[in-house]
This record gives C-alpha cells, sequence and structure tokens, in this order.
C-alpha cells in the first residue's frame, strides 16, 4: 500500500492515499483560458516519481531545471512494514530509507547524519523478493524477471503501456513479454524463457547455414558431398607433391649448369640452321654444274649468219676464235662452282663435328638438370605443398563444422520436442491457475460490458505461451483500452491473494481516453469494489471533464475518493506548484 509521496520542494502538493479507491483529480476552472490546459499538471508527473522512489531511471519529466536538486520521499508498507524512501534528481543513488527494515535481504548502510542508504540495485532487490518473492540473493540470469519489469504491469507508465494488456511499452521483446505474463499469471514462466533461449540458438544455427549458402562465410560450411570430393583431391594432390619433395635433389650450381646448356642449346640451333642453308647452296651449285655445257658449232654459225644479215659492216670475227672463247668460259664457270661445292662441303662437315661436340656437352649438362633442381625451385615445390596441406585441413575442419551444424540441429529439435512436452505438462498442472485468471478476467469484462470477454492462455508450437483477450464489439480504442483495465485489474486482483504482492494499482488518464462514459463510471466501481474487498489501492488520475457524474450508481460518490484536486486557473495549481 501507498500512503504518502512528498517532495523537499515548498510548492509541491503532498498527496495522500488511502486504501481501496484513490483519485487524482484535475480541474477546469471557470477562470481558465482557452490557452490553459490540464497537460502539465502532473497527473504524469506523480506517477514518474512513484517510479523513481521504486527504483527507475530518472524520467525526462523529472530531469527539467526546476526540479535539480529536488528530493521526492515515497511512504508505503514494503513486507507489511511502513517505510520510507528519499531519492534525490540530482544524487540519484543511493536512497535514503526509514523505518523498520527487519527481514529485508540487504540492509541499509548508515551514511552521513545518521541516515540509512541502500544502492539502487539493492532498493530492487528487495523490493523485488518482498513485492513478488523473487530471489534475494541470486544475480538475474538473461530474461529472468526482475522488479522493475513486473511493477511495470502494475503501474503503467506512457500512452504506449496501454495498447495491450501484455506489454508495457511497444518495444517490448517477445520473449521478456511472455515471460513476465506467464510469471504474474503464476505459470512456469522458466519453460518460456528457455523456449525463447532455445529459439535464439536455432537462429544462429539457421544464419550460419543461409550464410554458408550464399557464400558470405564459404571457408566454413558448404555441401557435404563437395567438401568430400575436395578433401579426397586434395589429399592426392598432397600426396604426390611429398613424394616430389622427397625425392628432389638440390645442385649448388643447377643455374649456371641451366645457362650453359640454354646457350649450347642456341649453338646447336644456330649450326644447325647454318648448315641447312649451305645445304640448300651445294644442292643448287651440284644442279648448276650438271647443266653447264659449251657451244653447238652450228649454233653458232647461225647466229654469225643472221648477225651479218642484220648487221651488215660489223667487223666478223672468225668462228674459230668465238668457239675457243665459249669453251674457256664453260671451263672457268665449272672450276668455280666445283670449288664452292667443295668448301661448302668442308664448312658443313666441320659443323657436324661441332654439333656432335656440342651436343655431348649440352646432354651431359641435361643428365644433371633431369636428376637434380633449383633451391628456389624446391622452395616453391615446398610452398605449393604447404598451401595444398593448409587447404586439406581447412576442409576437413569444414567438413567437421558441417557435422557439428547437422548434430546441433538434431539435438536442437529434440530438445524442443521435450521442451514443448514439459510446457505441455506443467501447463496442465497449472490449471487452477489459468483457470483463476481466466475467471477474474471474465467477470471484470462482463461487470463493463454486461458480456463476459476471454482470456486465452495457451501453448503453441510455434511461439511457446501464447496470450490473447477479447471482448465483444472490441476494436474500438476505447474497448482496446478496457481490455488492459480488465487484464490489470485482474493481476491486482489474483496477487491481493498471495502472501507477497505490490498492493497497489495505479493507472493513468490515459486508459479512460475515447471510454465510453458508462464504460468509466463501471470501471471505477468495480475497482472500487474489489480493492476495498481484496486489500490493495486503485490509483487512478483523471480529468474532471470525463467524469461520468450522470452514470455512477445511486449513493457511489466520486468526491469521497479524491485525494488531490488539480487545477489550471494559476501556475500554483499544479502538482509541483510550477509549470514545467
Amino acid at each position: 500500500m501507498l500512503y504518502a509521496v512528498r517532495a523537499s520542494a515548498p510548492s509541491f502538493k503532498t498527496v495522500t492515499f488511502g486504501p481501496g479507491l484513490n483519485v487524482v483529480l484535475a480541474d477546469r476552472t471557470k477562470e481558465a483560458t482557452r490557452k490553459d490546459t490540464r497537460n502539465g499538471l502532473g497527473k504524469s508527473t506523480l506517477i514518474d516519481i512513484i517510479h523513481f522512489c521504486l527504483g527507475s531511471d530518472l524520467s525526462e519529466r523529472l530531469k527539467a531545471p526546476p526540479l535539480q536538486g529536488c528530493t521526492f520521499t515515497l511512504e508505503l508498507d514494503v513486507g507489511g512494514r511502513r517505510v520510507t524512501v528519499s531519492r534525490s534528481t540530482t544524487a540519484r543513488s543511493p536512497v535514503v530509507v526509514g523505518g523498520d527494515t527487519t527481514g529485508w535481504a540487504v540492509q541499509p548502510k548508515t551514511g552521513p547524519e545518521g541516515t540509512r542508504r541502500l544502492a539502487v540495485r539493492d532498493w530492487n532487490t528487495v523490493l523485488g523478493a518482498l513485492m513478488f518473492a523473487l530471489p534475494e540473493s541470486a544475480e538475474a540470469g538473461q530474461h529472468d524477471p526482475t522488479f522493475r519489469g513486473l511493477i511495470s504491469y502494475f503501474m503503467r507508465r506512457s500512452r504506449d503501456a496501454y495498447s495491450t494488456p501484455f506489454e508495457h511499452h511497444r518495444k517490448q521483446q517477445t520473449v521478456d513479454m511472455q515471460v513476465y505474463n506467464t510469471f504474474l499469471l503464476g505459470l512456469g514462466w522458466q519453460y518460456a524463457k528457455d523456449w525463447h533461449l532455445l529459439t535464439d540458438k536455432e537462429k544462429v544455427l539457421r544464419d550460419l547455414r543461409k550464410a554458408a549458402k550464399v557464400g558470405l562465410m564459404g571457408r566454413v560450411l558448404g555441401s557435404r558431398g563437395e567438401l568430400e570430393s575436395y578433401r579426397v583431391r586434395l589429399g592426392t594432390q598432397a600426396a604426390a607433391q611429398e613424394e616430389r619433395l622427397r625425392q628432389f635433389r638440390v645442385h649448388e650450381s643447377y643455374r649456371e649448369i641451366q645457362l650453359q646448356a640454354d646457350a649450347l642449346t642456341q649453338t646447336l640451333h644456330d649450326l644447325a640452321n647454318r648448315n641447312f642453308v649451305d645445304q640448300r647452296s651445294l644442292s643448287l651449285y651440284g644442279r648448276a654444274l650438271e647443266e653447264e655445257r659449251g657451244p653447238e658449232p652450228r649454233a653458232v654459225a647461225a647466229l654469225f649468219e643472221q648477225a651479218g644479215a642484220s648487221l651488215p659492216g660489223m667487223v666478223r670475227r672468225r668462228l674459230d676464235e668465238v668457239q675457243a672463247f665459249h669453251r674457256a668460259l664453260v671451263v672457268n664457270r665449272r672450276g668455280f662452282l666445283s670449288s664452292e661445292m667443295e668448301r661448302l662441303k668442308a664448312a658443313i662437315a666441320g659443323r657436324r663435328e661441332e654439333i656432335e661436340r656440342e651436343g655431348a656437352e649440352r646432354a651431359d649438362l641435361m643428365q644433371v638438370l633431369s636428376t637434380h633442381g633449383a633451391l628456389d625451385e624446391y622452395r616453391s615445390l615446398q610452398d605449393l605443398y604447404v598451401q595444398t596441406k593448409s587447404d586439406l585441413a581447412d576442409t576437413e575442419q569444414r567438413i567437421r563444422n558441417l557435422t557439428e551444424w547437422e548434430e546441433k540441429t538434431s539435438a536442437l529439435k529434440i530438445e524442443r520436442q521435450l521442451l514443448q512436452q514439459s510446457m505441455k505438462r506443467d501447463y496442465e498442472e497449472r490449471e487452477p491457475q489459468r483457470r483463476r485468471a481466466i475467471s477474474l478476467f471474465s467477470a471484470n469484462s462482463e461487470a463493463l460490458y454486461e458480456a463476459p470477454g476471454s482470456l486465452v492462455i495457451d501453448v503453441d508450437a510455434t511461439t511457446g505461451y501464447r496470450f490473447g483477450v477479447s471482448i465483444e464489439r472490441s476494436g474500438s480504442q476505447g474497448i482496446e483500452s478496457m481490455k488492459v483495465f480488465c487484464y490489470d485489474l485482474m493481476l491486482a486482483q489474483a496477487w491481493a491473494e498471495r502472501p507477497t504482492c505490490p498492493g497497489f494499482l495505479i493507472h493513468d488518464s490515459t486508459i479512460f481516453d475515447g471510454v465510453d462514459e458508462r464504460q468509466i463510471a463501471a470501471a471505477l466501481e468495480l475497482a472500487e469494489r474489489e480493492s476495498k474487498a481484496r486489500g490493495f489501492q486503485y490509483i487512478c488520475t483523471m480529468n474532471s471533464d470525463s467524469l461520468p457524474l450522470d452514470d455512477f450508481s445511486q449513493g457511489f460518490s466520486i468526491d469521497d475518493f479524491v485525494r488531490l484536486r488539480l487545477t489550471d486557473a494559476t501556475p500554483d495549481g499544479c502538482l509541483l506548484g510550477i509549470r514545467l
């Protein structure tokens, strides 16, 4: 139960609460102008202050410059004992505690001026243990319920918090939503946590496999058949390269011998080319020598007769002189051809001897080269072998990764089946808790709409726990808000039956936006009856012109439950006594 909210600022309007229904009302006065508004009067700020005193971070509203150094104090019951807790907007930690702290898991430490102080983290631990029976000492694991997450269902802060019953803000993770609601409904929240941890593992494996398929991580995974084939091929290559290295002989003068062999090869080519040219010349000279003939006497005589006829008066030589000249010419020609042929034969024979000699030397060098290698060649072969062995090891690792992936995928499938069976078994065993929650929600919705709504709690093979609510005529903003109201009131009712509970439920005026006046009246009367009967508080902030004065039951007076009136007539009419 909450008793009071105070502040060190003199202008702050202290708020006191009582059992059952408590209303903080924002009035529009006749003196207010059109530019005045009830926004900023402090309705939402009051909820921020209570959150801040209960261990939340400082909200944006409380960071306003006029509030720097302001200390807020909340008086409340914790573990059945009345205590006070104070926090400053500048010195956000620790909190200052007053009252009986007997039985707290973490005891305050004495600070300056005898004040007793707790770190905000320890304060949240104490509140979690005494309001929700959370573990007192163990560190909260990933996705474990915490006091701050649970209390946010009993005092929703922002407009988004009223959009769906199962989330207290729009960006809430699915796993947190399921864990917190299963915890609050008395179900096996550990199964909801394990379900999503398992889903996270499956997502990692799916992302890994998907990345491998598109080539982003081609060196990690691949087709099993392709990898096996590649491994065999690499193994064969590595064995062949290893054998070559084993038989490889390095010659210290390998490069010099290789240069000599290359030079001899070039010389042999040159000699062979020159012999080819000379051999063709020798053939031509031989044919010319065979065709060489002396002049025929009759042909010469005929030639002279033609010359005498066509060149009259020219000096005629004697026929025997001409014939002698031609014979001498032929003799000289045949002598020249014979001498050239002898010279070419001698040159060709000499080159053949040189080719034989140089060829033998080159053969000796090639024998050395064929049985030995160069050092850099050996190193290149060694590097190639090392790379092949590295590729082979990498491929074998990829095969092991693929095998592990397949095994983990199969194991996760089995684990999910077992977890689903455990969830369903636990779901059946907790049938009384489910029936109680469903019954309370149905009664709450029927009190507002004269027709019972439905609270759905199920175990789904895809999402794990599945929640839903429905009320006839749902779809309008007002009815959606009333789903939240009925669900939250059900939580307050159910937890009031437990040894440990928050003992209060707080709603901002946002929850009544767009709601029919008859349902507002019914909701307030229902909250008043249930909170009084079950021993918890229902605190709400409202605007005066939203009060359905004509729709309340006879004998119900909302004025009996108004704990504070705020006004827009003057600046000091707001909660803080100033406009932020």
